[in-house]
């Protein structure tokens, strides 16, 4: 008998559309079937059941989507795992515990698929969002890491700046902002000037990273997907707001340009993703002057959907052809 085509389950969220969207089509493309799941809407509006009964398990999925049995999932692409969305009429008393719970039966249920593939499994994810793990694992994969002082002293900070000739930024080991928008809170990379150097007290209570401020000749931000590397270049020192941090330019001050990495650097990367037990990550590089690549970050979940719409690099394609592929064991 014929085999059914691959079910795909898509963890998002209700405010994320382009990527799902196209990655969507690309399954859709390659004969195989997806269930959106937004991970946002439980519990309020979807439901969620774990079936245990003589031995035997039965979860289910029931949204805006349909209904889908999980044993029939081949693959789960955990593109965004969101909090529950809750509205007014729940007691705020009760919000932090509801929402807890409700992660709490997401993962349970969850777990009936520990062996089909994953892009990528949340505890490789979790893991791998530990900054300090990913430069240690990028210096040991034959990438360039800039010189780097995590601590809550300023004494180290301003040593740190006098060796560096001034030449530093500081940053934080997460982010601040959760909201779906990308609204509230955010701390950009910024340099640290003299007198920031004597404002250093906040240490006390929320330690920083600092880092050599690297010469820019442009940014770059690598999808990885597998051994497949798909890179995109952005000259943020035409941006007047977003020169130490290309995140924060305004739209209209830069532009995505064509771009590849050397060998050796990808190579680097594809190592690197093995070692953190990831089949996807968005990596963030520096290209120097004297045409050196110096790694900053590794992000489990990050963005590339401006690569795709501005450079038309396939990379839906790439995930959608990585999901529909059989697991197999280790990469390592």
């Amino acid at each position: 008998m014929p085999h059914p085509p691959p079910s795909i389950l898509v963890l998002t969220h209700s405010a994320d559309h382009f990527t799902v969207d196209r990655v969507g089509q690309a399954l859709c493309d390659l004969g195989a079937t997806s269930y959106r799941l937004d991970t946002d809407l439980f519990p309020t509006e979807v439901r969620l059941s774990l079936d245990a009964a003589n031995g035997g398990f039965r979860r289910t999925i029931e949204g805006p989507a349909g209904t889908l049995d999980l044993a029939s999932v081949t693959a789960v692409w955990a593109r965004k795992i969101w909090s529950a969305k809750f509205g007014p009429d729940l007691d705020s008393r009760y919000r932090a515990d509801c929402a807890r719970e409700s992660m709490a039966a997401l993962v349970g249920v969850l777990d009936g698929l520990h062996d089909v593939r994953w892009i990528n499994h949340p505890s490789a994810g979790q893991r791998a969002e530990n900054k300090p793990l990913q430069l240690r694992l990028a210096a040991e994969c034959g990438l360039r890491v800039p010189r780097t002082l995590l601590t809550n002293d300023p004494a180290r900070v301003r040593a740190l700046h006098r060796e560096l000739g001034g030449r530093m930024i500081t940053k934080m080991l997460t982010p601040m902002s959760i909201s779906m928008s990308g609204a509230g809170r955010q701390v950009h990379t910024s340099e640290v000037s003299e007198a920031d150097l004597e404002a250093l007290h906040g240490l006390k209570y929320c330690p920083m990273v600092f880092q050599e401020r690297i010469e820019k000749d442009c940014e770059l931000r690598v999808a990885c997907v597998g051994d497949r590397v798909f890179a995109g270049a952005i000259d943020a020192r035409a941006s007047a707001t977003g020169r130490t941090d290309w995140r924060a330019s305004l739209p209209e001050e830069v532009a995505w340009q064509d771009a590849a990495v050397p060998e050796p650097v990808r190579e680097g990367l594809v190592r690197l993703l093995r070692r953190l037990d990831l089949e996807f990550g968005a990596v963030d590089l520096i290209r120097t002057p004297a045409g050196e690549y110096v790694f900053l970050e590794i992000n489990p979940s990050g963005e590339w959907g401006m690569l795709e719409r501005d450079l038309d690099l396939p990379i839906s394609r790439a995930i959608a052809e990585a999901l529909v592929t059989p697991r197999t064991e280790s990469r390592r």
